[in-house]
Order: structure tokens, then C-alpha cells, then sequence
């Protein structure tokens, strides 16, 4: 061979060397990585509360696999059902650092069991307050504790093997949880194909998994981000083992220009400290401020709480009490309250304003479902099991399986806090229409109507369904708002333009504007006059068929587009 051919060989096959590497690098790359390990020093994720310090978190650019973690595709199975025993009368109940538990912390008068509590006061018992974020779940199904905290969802997630009893709700999280983003996401639906990161079985799961389904959309799960690719047509999950380094793994894809991810779900502080240093590249698209299905609870063992009535009842009374007290007013409190999570004075009082703490009528109207302005337990039991799927959840409990009410319905019929009222209201920290900015989501729902007229089939199955989804949205985000924006499809145009030309569709044009106008006020009258949605939170707009979702299906062209702004 002479010294060209040479070389001329030896450029091929560094040609065939280097589009192989080309060819099979995100195969290659995970390995490279394998034994890579993130130095984090967050707090372990728990499904019980947010942490509400945290010191920062590092991810070593170069070894962001390593911090990734194979998604479960079933739940974790508990240790076995034992039975909690007290010991020295004292009971032992986890919580985690969250402020949610201020009210128990509160009436227990600190962490420690002692004589001074109302619990021992009012009721002759002491309670050891713990906390710990690691779930716990196994522990309290041994016996190991009597009690803990846990969030509505998590229940339903967990299964059959689970033998704990509900007694109480604590209150609703408002502005712990939130989703941060690129800047060019400005909704929901445009998550579809993209990828995002948080921790699995969390409330964080939770919560992106129920703004897909609100959207339309499902949820596909990636292993990491080499070897697996994203779904075009769904949200993509990767999960990390905490959420606050969840949030550290998307800002450093942000920084160092890899684009592999669209957001993250996390808890504050690392929500508002992401989107700070992202430095405009991201922002908040939502937080729970005005979204209520995150539902802080306590959970008993179930033997315990069966074989000491009297005990969940005293905790039940003490709790309630608890959060009376801090509702009317935490300034007294807030130095026992920071001392036992240690936060200032001023850490307190933030804490304190991202949650909501149910009083005895916002307790009973959760459990029973009648509830106007937040999420109710059985709400929120149920979309979780829809929200998570068949696959992971095989076959659920009911959720009446895991209450046990009775301490709350003797405290209604003891009269003890018969003045209190529900009161639970939207916070706004901005100005102006919600409609002047961009919706949360936008749902496509199919309306049946009588031929060409705004007629609504009464009794249609469909229709029934597509009431309770828009009701329930409203419900669930007090303030919120929808927008009906009526369509109507456009299959007779041609047929149009032969009968009279481009003046003849212009004319059917306007009737066509006016038919979807009709048929979306026609949603918006039903709303009101059947299910007693306020009218000021509905609006209403037609769009005839200038807005077409498919240019074959004309079935997909009918339709009522409703998009959903929450206060922020």
C-alpha cells in the first residue's frame, strides 16, 4: 500500500470510529458515569411536608447521572402490621419540618412530652414529638410509632398493605409546592414531549401528575436521560432521591446549556431559589398558593387507634385547638413554634403563611366532601389513583377505608368550637384580570348540543362528566377562573364557497361565531343554574371554526376549549 493509501485508510477508519462513537455516546455515556455520586447535602424528600430551611445543595456538573434514580413502576412494599404499645404514657407521633404540624407542636407546648401540654391537661397522656424526613411508613405499619403526618395522596398510593386510620386533617399546603420552568413554557399543555425532574410518591409527584391529567395529558417515565428517550406526546418524569437536589439538577441543566430539561417540581425555599438563579431563563408556572390538593393529615396506627380511642380523640381536640389559637393570632407562639423547627421569629411567620390550617367545620366539610373552596379527602384520594394509574395503583381501597371520624363528630356535638366558620379564601399577590394573563392550562371537552343549534342534550353522559370536571377545577382553586371558548368545525366551507362565493362563507362566518358563542354560554348557564358555580368565574368566548384542532376530524373541531387561570 503506498504512503496516500495510507492515509487515505487510516481517515476512514477514524471516520467509521467517530460515527460510532456518534452512533451509540448516550449509550456509552451513562456507563462512564455509573459510579457517580452527587455531593448534596439537601435533606431527604419526604410525602409528609417541606422542609423550610435547607442548606444549598451542590451537583457535580459533570456526574448529574449519578443523581438520577431507576423509576419504580410499583409501590414499595411495608413491613408488616404490628401494633403500637405506649410505654410510660407516653405516645410517640413523627413529623417532619413543615409548618403545617405547628398547631400539634403547639398544643403539645414543644417537642417533648410533658405535664404542661394540653394533651396531658386535658386528657391525661403525654406526647414525643419527632422529626424525621424519612417516610416512615413501615415503621408506623410495625408498630413502632403511634402516629405521623402524610399528605391525602399518599394514601392512595399505598395500597391495601397500609393499616392506618385518618382522624384529622392539619390543613392545606399554600405555597410550599410549585413547578418552575423555562421562560418559553408558558402552560401546561406545552410540557407535552418535554422532561422534567422531582422525586417519586412525593406530593411534588403528585402535583405534576394531576396538572397532566387536568391537561389531557399523560405521564411517561424515563430511566435518565441517555439511554431512554422522551415521549413526543407525553410529560416525561425523571426522579431524583430528595427534591431540593431535584431543583439543584435543573438549574445546573440550565447553566451549563445541556437543555435536557423542560422544569422541576420541588418545595420552597428551592422553588422562588431556582427561579432566582436561573436568571430569567425560568420561572414559577404554578405553585399550590391557589391550587388546594395538597392535604396535610395525621395518620394512627391502626391498632393503636382502635385498641385507644380515647387517645386519637385527645389528639384530634388538641390539634383542632392548636390551630385555633394560631388562626386567630401566632405572634404569641411563633418563638415556641421556631424553636422547635429552629427558624426565627421571621422564618415562622413566612412558614406560617404558605399554609392553611383547618379549623373543626373545615375539618368535617374535607371529610364529607361538601367542601366549596379546596380539595376534599375523597377528591384527593380519587384523582390520585386516576393521576398515578392502573399500573402502579392495582387495585385501590376506597378512601372511606382509612377514616375513622369519630373524635371529630364528637367535638361537633360537644358545641366546643360551634362559632367557627369555613373561611378559606384566594391570596393574591397581583393585580389586574387573571384573564390578562396566561391560562394555568387549557382542556379540550367535547359538549353534546342538539343539531345545529345550543341546545345541550340533556342527560348525556358526556355532558354530566364534562360539568363535574369544570366544577371541580373551580372547586379545587378558589379564585380561579375559566375561560369557554366555543368552536364549532368548518367542514361546509368548500360547500359554502360554491354556493356563494367568499361573501356567502363570510356571512355563514358570523353565524358560525355566533353558534359557538351560544353553545359556550350555554356551558357557562348550565354551570351556574345545575351546579351552582358563581357566575363571575366564568367567561365566555366564540371562536367558530377559525380555530380547527384537525383538518380530517371535524368531530375533534366541535368542542369547548376550557382554559383555567389561577391566581397567582
Amino acid at each position: 500500500m503506498t504512503a496516500r493509501g495510507k492515509f487515505v485508510f487510516t481517515l476512514i477508519i477514524l471516520g467509521l470510529a467517530g460515527f460510532g462513537i456518534w452512533k451509540w455516546w448516550d449509550k456509552l455515556e451513562p456507563a462512564l458515569f455509573k459510579d457517580a455520586k452527587p455531593a448534596s447535602t439537601a435533606p431527604a424528600a419526604t410525602a409528609a411536608g417541606q422542609p423550610a430551611t435547607a442548606p444549598a445543595s451542590k451537583v457535580d456538573t459533570e456526574h448529574v447521572v449519578g443523581a438520577l434514580v431507576e423509576p419504580l413502576t410499583s409501590v414499595p412494599t411495608l413491613a408488616p402490621a404490628g401494633t403500637y404499645i405506649p410505654k410510660d404514657n407516653i405516645i410517640d407521633v413523627d413529623i417532619s419540618e413543615y409548618a403545617a404540624y405547628s398547631g400539634l407542636i403547639l398544643a403539645n407546648g414543644g417537642l417533648s412530652p410533658t405535664e404542661d401540654s394540653y394533651f396531658f391537661r386535658n386528657h391525661g397522656f403525654k406526647v414525643r414529638l419527632t422529626l424525621s424526613e424519612e417516610e416512615g411508613w413501615s415503621r408506623l405499619n410495625a408498630g413502632q410509632m403511634a402516629a405521623s403526618v402524610t399528605t391525602a395522596d399518599v394514601l392512595a398510593v399505598q395500597g391495601r398493605g397500609f393499616q392506618a386510620t385518618v382522624p384529622v386533617q392539619f390543613g392545606f399546603s399554600r405555597g410550599a409546592d410549585g413547578v418552575v420552568v423555562r421562560k418559553e413554557i408558558r402552560k401546561v399543555n406545552d410540557l407535552k414531549g418535554k422532561t422534567l425532574i422531582t422525586t417519586q410518591f412525593t406530593e411534588t409527584d403528585f402535583l405534576i401528575r394531576y396538572l397532566a391529567q387536568e391537561s389531557g395529558l399523560e405521564v411517561a417515565l424515563r430511566s435518565d436521560l441517555h439511554s431512554s428517550r422522551p415521549n413526543p406526546d407525553k410529560i416525561n418524569l425523571v426522579f431524583t432521591d430528595d427534591t431540593f437536589t431535584a431543583g439543584d439538577i435543573f438549574l445546573d441543566d440550565i447553566k451549563s446549556g445541556r437543555n435536557q430539561l423542560a422544569g422541576c417540581i420541588t418545595w420552597e425555599p428551592k422553588v422562588s431559589e431556582i427561579a432566582k438563579a436561573s436568571e430569567g431563563a425560568a420561572h414559577v408556572l404554578i405553585t399550590n398558593k391557589n391550587l388546594l390538593i395538597i392535604a396535610d393529615i395525621l395518620i394512627a396506627n391502626r391498632a393503636f387507634a382502635q385498641q385507644n380511642p380515647k387517645i386519637i380523640a385527645g389528639l384530634v381536640e388538641g390539634i383542632i385547638d392548636g390551630n385555633s389559637k394560631l388562626r386567630e393570632n401566632a405572634e404569641p407562639h411563633l418563638d415556641l413554634i421556631g424553636k422547635a423547627f429552629k427558624w426565627s421569629r421571621e422564618e415562622t411567620r413566612a412558614e406560617l403563611a404558605k399554609v392553611h390550617l383547618s379549623n373543626l367545620p373545615e375539618n368535617l366539610a374535607f371529610f364529607n366532601g361538601s367542601i366549596d373552596s379546596a380539595g376534599s379527602f375523597g377528591g384527593i384520594y380519587q384523582t390520585a389513583i386516576l393521576a398515578y394509574g392502573s399500573d402502579i395503583i392495582k387495585n385501590p381501597l376506597d378512601s372511606g377505608r382509612y377514616l375513622d371520624l369519630a373524635a371529630l363528630k364528637a367535638l361537633e356535638s360537644s358545641g366546643k368550637y360551634a362559632s367557627q366558620k369555613i373561611a378559606i379564601a384566594p391570596i393574591r399577590s397581583g393585580s389586574g384580570s387573571q384573564l390578562e394573563t396566561d391560562p394555568l392550562l387549557s382542556k379540550d371537552i367535547r359538549f353534546f348540543f342538539e343539531p345545529n343549534s345550543a341546545d345541550l342534550k340533556e342527560g348525556d353522559p358526556t355532558n354530566l362528566a364534562n360539568f363535574e370536571t369544570l366544577r371541580r377545577m373551580l372547586q379545587i382553586s378558589p379564585g380561579s377562573m375559566i375561560l369557554l371558548r366555543g368552536h364549532v368545525d368548518n367542514a361546509l366551507v368548500a360547500e359554502f364557497r360554491k354556493q356563494g362565493g367568499e361573501a356567502f362563507v363570510r356571512q355563514m362566518s358570523l353565524k358560525a361565531f355566533e353558534l359557538s358563542k351560544n353553545r359556550a354560554t350555554a356551558v357557562k348557564n348550565a354551570l351556574m343554574a345545575k351546579y351552582g358555580v358563581d357566575g363571575a368565574r366564568l367567561e365566555t368566548v366564540g371562536r367558530g371554526w377559525d380555530e380547527p384542532l384537525s383538518k380530517t376530524d371535524n368531530e375533534q373541531n366541535r368542542r369547548v376549549e376550557a382554559q383555567w387561570f389561577t391566581v397567582e
